[in-house]
């Protein structure tokens, strides 16, 4: 009867060393995967700002310019996409919507994002695009893959319409949480004008034909939680001027923009704990049950040979045969 449960107890153990890594190898990538139908809203701030004043063409300093960034999952793109990519994808139809201290509209920029919902590679479609108008992104954007690597990162930047390198700049802490801090600075660029502009009649097809050009640079900071890869911080330290403009303006550089931008405090709260409970889930099956099968296998396999090497001395000896006389 022992060595039939040491015989059970072995298979157990087998079938639990075999899961551990079925779990993290094979299960992870195909179960760990970004929702198609996400839904984030994320407000930023910077206070105070330079901002343009259209009426007047002149820079002032204002109290407070607010950024609203939202991120809506398009399902159904989702879905045509993945019948001919053969993958899992997401697509995010994106809002940045920049107001000004009166709350009115000073740009907005939309965007579609297609990626892969488990490793965030682009996924390159129809619709990509950034204000309207078509991009072949190459690299991350607003979200690092799961299991984020100290290493860097290719990043798009949607201004300029290109991706460049965001840097790891070690391991830090942030309220509480061990994070990754990353950072990229584009220089000067000569960017598109959006599309929509704050100012009936002044548009970016008109500011073109004034000669004015729209150049942008930015210190772009992210904490990212790498279990998650989800960023628990975000800022940046941007302007944004328009040159060329004396027939206009009648100087030849204005600023357009310039503040340092920061997450709101309550959207810093809110993001924490999302990414807190998704952190706790990814752990679960790229380590808690990993490890724990491990261990439950090995002191199974510990209790099967016990109870065989147990076995084995409670047999009775056979009686030494004596030899015929």
């Amino acid at each position: 009867m022992r060595r039939r449960a040491s015989l059970v107890l072995l298979a157990f153990a087998v079938c639990l060393a075999a899961m551990a890594p079925t779990l993290r190898w094979y299960v992870f990538p195909r179960a760990v995967r970004i929702p198609p139908n996400q839904y984030q809203v994320t407000v930023l701030e910077a206070k105070p700002a330079t901002l343009l004043n259209y009426s007047t063409l002149k820079a002032e300093q204002v109290e407070k310019l607010t950024i609203i960034q939202t991120l809506k999952g398009n399902v159904e793109e989702s879905k045509r996409i993945e019948r001919h990519a053969g993958r899992d994808v997401v697509v995010w139809d994106s809002l940045s919507y920049v107001a000004g201290p009166d709350g009115k509209m000073v740009s907005q920029i939309p965007e579609r994002y297609i990626f892969d919902a488990h490793s965030q590679d682009p996924v390159h479609a129809t619709g990509e695009s950034v204000d309207g108008d078509p991009v072949r992104r190459e690299g991350i954007e607003f979200k690092w893959p799961f299991l984020t690597e100290k290493r860097d990162y290719q990043y798009f930047d949607a201004q300029a319409r290109t991706s460049a390198p965001i840097h790891y700049k070690g391991t830090r802490t942030f309220r509480g949480m061990e994070v990754y801090y990353f950072e990229q600075t584009i220089p000067w660029t000569k960017v598109p004008m959006p599309k929509s502009m704050p100012v009936k009649g002044i548009t970016a097809e008109f500011l073109a034909r004034t000669g004015i050009t729209r150049w942008y640079t930015t210190k772009r900071m992210f904490w990212v939680e790498p279990v998650t890869g989800a960023p628990v911080n975000g800022e940046e330290i941007h302007k944004e001027e328009l040159r060329d403009a004396r027939t206009l303006m009648g100087q030849d550089t204005v600023t357009a923009f310039a503040g340092h931008v920061k997450m709101r405090e309550d959207y810093l709260r809110s993001t924490e704990e999302l990414v807190k409970s998704n952190r706790a889930l990814v752990l679960l099956v790229t380590s808690y049950l990993p490890r724990t099968f491990v261990v439950l296998s090995l002191a199974l396999l510990a209790l099967a040979l016990w109870l065989e090497a147990r076995g084995r001395r409670a047999d009775p000896v056979p009686p030494a045969l004596t030899p015929p006389s």
